[in-house]
């Protein structure tokens, strides 16, 4: 069996390859810079979402199951068309192709931020109502529809698989963001009460391992799963983590929340407010009802990873 991944350069998409041929499949990478990739390698170039019909047909030449990992992520600033064209029109020229030429299945990666936004507090299901709040969710959503839409006729072949934020080398976003205030070298007292949100968060290699998970196992598909490390954890015991890692220790002081929270609605600052203190947190079990089991050393990983940022093993993309 041989399986397509895009984005195969990518910070989830070169995971899941590695996974993919350690499991013993034959790999078709595209990517929008197949240069990246080893020459003897069936590395091909992912067409733009305009592309002709016939160019995603090509692709698909000898493919058994489709990966989807290509998107253009929130960590870059982007118009609304351009989210859409990325991540609903591309996602749908590919899921038409695969659902006409491809007898296996499709897994395309999706995120939370399809359903819920930043400032968002609760628990985030399969049963949850789609509710985005920005460009970037938005387009993951349509591109859940326009897949679901495309294996209409094959409803257990194809899922979305939403994501939680990613860490791993190479990451970006609000948790590099972290990483770098853990790595601020002084002591540090960060207000309490500004990292009192908690997270669901997921390592890239477990997030790669699910999306081979659901490729070869024998159940069928349902239309979404969402996926996460466990347990959820406090933003400060993420910033925690990090500075372990960094060799620093990090001390939280007791500014009342009402007070940060009237200094920032009065600086327009509100939703980032709502954003940093949100507790966002995943709820895995319908894939550990169907036998996925999730990580759970998520505080080490993270301290591992500041580690090998400081020895310099680990770079930034």
């Amino acid at each position: 069996m041989k399986v397509l991944v895009t984005g195969a350069t990518g910070f989830i998409g070169r995971q899941v390859v590695n996974l993919l041929g350690e499991a013993g499949f034959e790999v078709r990478m595209a990517s929008r810079h197949p240069e990246r990739l080893d020459p003897a390698s069936d590395a091909v170039k992912l067409p733009e979402f305009d592309a002709p019909a016939g160019a995603f047909q090509a692709l698909m030449r000898d493919i058994t199951h489709v990966v989807h990992c290509a998107a253009l992520n929130n960590d870059r600033k982007a118009s609304e068309a351009d989210f859409l064209a990325a991540n609903a029109t591309l996602t749908a020229q590919l899921a038409r192709a695969a659902a006409a030429q491809a007898s296996g299945r499709f897994i395309y990666l999706s995120s939370i931020r399809a359903v819920a936004g930043p400032g968002f507090s609760g628990t985030i299901s399969e049963a949850t109502p789609p509710a985005p709040q920005c460009t970037y969710g938005r387009s993951k959503r349509e591109g859940e529809i326009r897949t679901l839409e495309a294996y209409a006729s094959r409803p257990t072949d194809a899922t979305a698989l939403r994501l939680p934020s990613i860490y791993g080398e190479g990451m970006k976003g609000n948790l590099a963001t972290l990483m770098r205030l853990g790595g601020i070298p002084m002591a540090l007292s960060l207000p309490a009460a500004a990292f009192s949100g908690v997270r669901s968060l997921m390592s890239c290699e477990a997030a790669a391992r699910t999306a081979v998970y659901l490729l070869s196992r024998p159940r069928p598909l349902r239309p979404v799963y969402v996926a996460c490390d466990l347990p959820p954890l406090p933003v400060s015991a993420i910033i925690g983590a990090f500075r372990n890692g960094f060799g620093y220790s990090l001390r939280l002081s007791r500014v009342p929340a009402g007070l940060m929270r009237a200094v920032l609605t009065l600086l327009c600052k509100r939703k980032a407010w709502d954003a940093i203190t949100a507790t966002q947190i995943c709820d895995p079990s319908l894939l550990v009802s169907e036998g996925w089991a999730p990580r759970t050393d998520t505080l080490e990983q993270l301290t591992e990873l500041a580690r090998r940022y400081k020895s310099g093993v680990a770079q930034p993309r």
